[in-house]
């Protein structure tokens, strides 16, 4: 008997519904008509044990007892699901062969192998263990999955490293939340303060954002522009460019502070010629923007629809799950593999029949064509998010989920057009010595932009996210180089330095995946400049929400800012806990492992190390700056504070 242990039920249900009928509904497993069975867990079935499992008293929180650091890791049923890992138990024994139907990540695939080896599956049985990596519900797409199946030993460095950051995250979070909870404690705070590598890190990042805003001063600056005619009184406008003689006068950004200097060059151009130095004229071209990962999608569609992030992934689930309209969301690429692209016929169909609004006045997509996105060497376990070969009903899905789908599919669509052409003129005009620049630009052919301008009349918001920066561009008159005009007139126009903006869902999650642009030591962002980000694809989301509820972050209409407790806990805890650099160079070493470029212990042993002279550091001081604060979280057990979930609860 072939047994496949899938993530959860709605996975396992797909993988059934393809094997051989009739079949037969047990508790908890599907039994098919060859005799094979599929079950299933329920998100995680196991979890670390609590520190009293090694020893009980550990169940006070002491400072002598940290760091706490088992010697050899236990872990214990959840109470919840105990019922399911006791169906697995049977089944294990029973089965001549096993497969890993995780889902398509690190989590996923610890989440199946933590439960094999709990069970005690050994030797030969261990060994011939197959995976199965399905990231599309369908039938059609799970029968494909089938005829793939590769060696679960292939996948040992996935586990390894998923189990390397379970660990690691119960050592730093469990002590370091019991040493600064003891100390706040003396303080007068009456709450748990929680600590973890990534969510502490990220709170940290609104703190210092808040602290810049309310410490930031407005600095006045000056432009120049330069209106100039044509000897047809053809008019346009240049932007002066100040030279290197103008350095002290200019602030880091290059602004000019000095308002004296500024009317100068207005003076001097004013009822001056001036002279076309240079014209360039360049056709470019700009390819279509990637489909989706999940933050991706969640920064986009926090800007035009408002959505949270974590709306966003429960959203996605629901299109993945229950409707089987879009592949794994919980996905970190933005690429394909080129073998699917002999999919893109029957997937093309099915988002014209579903949601045919999306190419209304456009050119029809052409399935042939083949854009960056078809990329093996950029998938590994999962792919981009992209729709599925079922037709949709936008009217029987509710208005997030026909928002989202069609955001997902028209990023698909746009694989299918050709390159955006449009021709750029740059012009330098020297006036009295001095440069001034303007650009113009003009559509030649819109290819896969036609999709998107759709959506922003629609919409009336911006159409996507890589052409948010583009400068802003006017029609200009027929030019040549060496051309003489009039600068009718200089213009001083005096603007305000602006301080930065509160953080927003949409800027926060760029930031946790952008995070090398907030790591301040150079030799850690060249180490990240591959492995980048806080959290993965499937925590991000939930981190953010984690320090809502902890009472950490307040939401002011779009606005995320730190309350009072999360301030106090950041300005208490050492600057290395409150910054990206640490947990961002976790990611890299997990990154390392899986790709088995870093052994366990490699990555293990330092971290103990650091974390001894964290406690040290705690113990030795107290965290005054919670001094007369009140806690705002819900009142919880101090025994499971510093746990996070890492995957959503599957129905």
């Amino acid at each position: 008997m072939i047994l496949y242990i899938a993530e959860k039920p709605s996975l396992g249900r797909a993988i059934a519904d393809v094997l051989p009928k009739p079949h037969k509904k047990g508790d908890g497993f599907i039994t098919a008509g060859n005799g094979d069975c599929v079950s299933w867990c329920i998100g995680h079935l196991l979890e670390q044990a609590e520190p009293d499992a090694y020893d009980d008293a550990f169940k006070s929180w002491k400072l002598e007892h940290l760091p706490i650091v088992p010697q050899t890791w236990k872990l214990q049923p959840k109470p919840k699901t105990r019922s399911q890992l006791t169906v697995l138990r049977k089944l294990v024994k029973q089965a001549s062969s096993i497969i890993n139907a995780g889902d398509p990540d690190r989590e996923g695939q610890l989440l199946v192998d933590e439960v094999i080896s709990y069970l005690g599956v050994k030797g030969d049985k261990l060994n011939q263990v197959q995976r199965l990596l399905i990231s599309d519900l369908n039938p059609q797409a799970v029968k494909r999955a089938l005829g793939q199946l590769r060696s679960n030993r292939e996948f040992v460095p996935l586990s390894t490293s998923a189990l390397a950051r379970s660990r690691a995250d119960w050592l730093y979070g469990m002590n370091m939340t019991r040493a600064y909870t003891i100390q706040g404690r003396k303080v007068g705070y009456q709450g748990v303060l929680s600590v973890g590598r990534v969510q502490t890190p990220v709170l940290g990042l609104v703190v210092r954002r808040d602290d810049e805003i309310a410490n930031f001063t407005p600095k006045a600056f000056y432009e120049v522009l330069a209106h100039l005619l044509t000897d047809q009184q053809q008019a346009f406008t240049a932007k002066w460019q100040p030279s290197e003689a103008c350095q002290p006068y200019m602030d880091e950004d290059g602004r000019v502070l000095a308002k004296g200097l500024a009317e100068n060059v207005v003076s001097r151009i004013s009822g001056h010629p001036a002279e076309v130095t240079k014209l360039e004229a360049k056709d470019k071209r700009q390819n279509p923007p990637l489909p989706y990962s999940l933050s991706a999608l969640q920064i986009d569609a926090a800007k035009r629809f408002g959505l949270s992030a974590k709306e966003v992934l429960d959203t996605c689930q629901s299109l993945y799950e229950r409707h089987k309209l879009i592949t794994y969301p919980r996905s970190d690429s933005r690429y394909l593999p080129k073998e699917q692209h002999a999919l893109a016929p029957k997937v093309l169909d099915a988002v014209l029949k579903g949601a045919a609004g999306l190419v209304e006045g456009c050119d029809g997509p052409n399935a042939k064509l083949k854009s960056k996105a078809w990329d093996d060497s950029k998938v590994d376990a999962h792919h981009a998010i992209v729709p599925t070969e079922k037709v949709a009903n936008l009217s029987a899905l509710s208005s997030n989920e026909a928002k989202l789908y069609q955001h997902v599919a028209r990023q698909y669509l746009a694989q299918f057009y050709p390159a955006y052409v449009y021709a750029e003129t740059a012009v330098e005009v020297t006036i009295a010595g001095g440069l001034f620049t303007t650009k113009a630009r003009q559509d030649k052919t819109l290819g896969w932009k036609q999709l998107f301008k759709r959506a922003v009349a629609n919409q009336n918001q911006s159409s996507n996210n890589e052409d948010e920066n583009d400068d802003v561009v006017q029609s200009l008159p027929p030019l040549a180089k060496g051309q003489i005009l009039q600068c009718e007139r200089g213009e001083l126009l005096e603007k305000m330095t602006q301080a930065p903006k509160h953080f927003t869902d949409a800027t926060l999650l760029g930031a946790m995946t952008g995070i090398s642009r907030y790591v301040t030591d150079s030799e850690i962002k060249k180490i990240l400049k591959e492995t980048d980000g806080l959290g993965t694809e499937a925590t991000r989301a939930g981190i953010i929400e984690l320090l809502f509820k902890r009472g950490y972050l307040v939401r002011q209409g779009k606005a995320i800012k730190a309350t009072p407790v999360g301030v106090g806990l950041i300005r208490s805890l050492p600057e290395s806990s409150t910054t990206p650099d640490m947990t961002a160079l976790w990611e890299n070493s997990l990154d390392a492992i899986s790709q088995k470029r870093l052994k366990y212990d490699a990555f293990m042993q330092p971290l103990l190390s650091q974390l001894d002279g964290l406690i040290t550091q705690a113990s030795n001081q107290l965290p005054s700056a919670l001094h007369g604060v009140a806690s705002t979280a819900p009142k919880r057990s101090f025994k499971k504070p510093y746990k996070k979930k890492t995957k959503a609860k599957a129905k």
